[in-house]
């Protein structure tokens, strides 16, 4: 089963909306998320996996559905990847990730 993707603009159309029953996910280091990020995001950082895998269950429901960030949507195609192996059932990569979100959606998020 692949992941499906949504653009940055359909991501600023659901933050804008209640996001009860959606888990959002950004898989960034933790030096990016000081440069720019947005609100309501776990950070599980793909380089931290051995840390925050095991715990996976307890962090994040895989009924529930997940869209999931990173810098320009590369990291966050393959955490989509991971989750869907892992049995989650609802994964959205967003196409671009928080530069193109910066640069179509929000221009008040910072770019790096």
């Amino acid at each position: 089963m692949l992941y499906q993707e949504i653009s940055v603009l359909e991501l600023k159309e659901r933050l804008s909306q209640d996001l009860t029953g959606v888990q959002l996910v950004d898989v960034r280091e933790p030096e990016e998320l000081e440069e720019s990020q947005l609100e309501g995001f776990l950070n599980l950082p793909l380089s931290q996996y051995q840390a925050w895998s095991q715990e996976l269950a307890t962090l994040l429901d895989p009924q529930k559905e997940t869209l999931v960030l990173c810098h320009h949507g590369i990291r966050s195609a393959d955490m989509c990847s991971f989750l869907i192996s892992r049995g989650f059932v609802d994964v959205k990569n967003i196409r671009g990730g928080i530069h193109a979100y910066a640069l179509y959606a929000d221009s008040k998020v910072p770019q790096y």
